[in-house]
């Protein structure tokens, strides 16, 4: 018995002490660090610093419990669990300071970037981050409290394979929306057309792609169908070639079929936002005389491309009919010899 109040005099005062200069410590700690930060203009030093004063104090609490409780020689059950219980707290905050930090580097590296799409790959991969060190934490944790890890390892490793299989798909989509964010064949606010459907990027995400079709609806695309589809970027167009084929009847004169193209020719250098590149009496077909028109839109935007091209061809019904042109449509004419 007289070991047992000795044992408890001593582990109160190891308790008692602990208390001290885990309330002392991160005091000095702090002028010392201050010191060391004012130093930098980088605020990532001032925030980690803090982390650090701010984590110590608990720590120096359940540290100073731990070793205090060793000193009674309890043992048994009751000693494991409440040592377990106090690595277990000590692990949450060392892994929660070590996250914040790795997530306070992560965003910091990412706002240095200029890329955008980059920038956002990095930031996405913070959950992958704090997810990585719990896991080591756990398992740090386990092996330190006697666990056979063998044990351990065999079950991750059956639990890994049945992961796999059960993520395939996940984790494919996720690949595919790092090889959108680096190989950047659209981007967020993008005019696109892929199979059939346009539609503006609204957002790219880690499984799928949100897309706006140009009737109104939400389309949500999954990112291996648009990295394994023909995608056609038209916000990346610096300029629209637009071809159109004409075909007037043959009752057209010689002096007016001659004179088409340059009819067509002042109308679209009179047109805002067209550029004339030719046209061209191409042939006879069956039931028309057809020529051949191409000019230029210098703009990405499709509704100015539109309104320039109804701007044409209302210009040219115009045109034609002050000069008594008439456009051809498929007609056939029977000629009938009376015998």
């Amino acid at each position: 018995m007289d070991d047992f109040y000795k044992n408890l005099i001593i582990s109160f005062l190891t308790f008692s002490i602990g208390l001290i200069i885990s309330l002392v410590s991160p005091k000095i700690l702090k002028k010392i660090l201050r010191k060391i930060t004012s130093a930098t203009q980088s605020k990532t030093d001032d925030y980690i610093a803090s982390l650090l004063i701010d984590t110590i104090k608990p720590l120096g609490f359940i540290l100073s419990f731990i070793v205090g409780w060793k000193v009674l020689l309890i043992g048994g059950i009751v000693d494991k669990t409440l040592i377990g219980i106090s690595k277990f707290i000590c692990l949450i905050y060392i892994v929660r300071f070590i996250n914040r930090v790795l997530l306070k580097i992560i965003q910091r590296w990412s706002s240095k970037i200029d890329d955008q799409s980059i920038s956002e790959m990095i930031r996405s991969l913070s959950p992958m981050v704090g997810a990585s060190v719990w896991s080591i934490g756990v398992i740090f944790y386990l092996q330190n409290m006697g666990v056979q890890m063998a044990a351990i390892w065999a079950l991750l490793s059956a639990g890994g394979i049945g992961a796999g299989l059960a993520l395939k798909e996940p984790v494919q989509e996720f690949f595919e929306y790092i090889t959108i964010l680096l190989d950047k064949p659209f981007q967020s606010g993008q005019f696109i057309h892929i199979d059939g459907i346009w539609a503006k990027v609204e957002r790219v995400g880690v499984r799928s792609t949100r897309l706006r079709s140009i009737n109104g609806e939400a389309i949500v695309m999954s990112n291996s169908r648009l990295t394994n589809g023909v995608i056609s970027n038209y916000a990346e167009m610096n300029q629209r070639r637009l071809v159109h084929k004409l075909g007037v009847v043959y009752e057209t004169t010689y002096e007016q079929t001659k004179k088409i193209p340059e009819l067509i020719k002042d109308i679209i250098d009179k047109t805002e936002n067209a550029i004339f590149d030719r046209c061209h009496f191409i042939k006879f077909a069956d039931s028309s005389l057809d020529f051949e028109l191409v000019y230029y839109i210098p703009t990405g935007d499709y509704i100015q491309a539109m309104s320039a091209q109804q701007e044409i061809n209302l210009e040219i019904m115009k045109k034609f009919q002050n000069e008594n042109i008439s456009f051809a449509y498929p007609t056939q004419t029977i000629y009938m010899n009376k015998q």
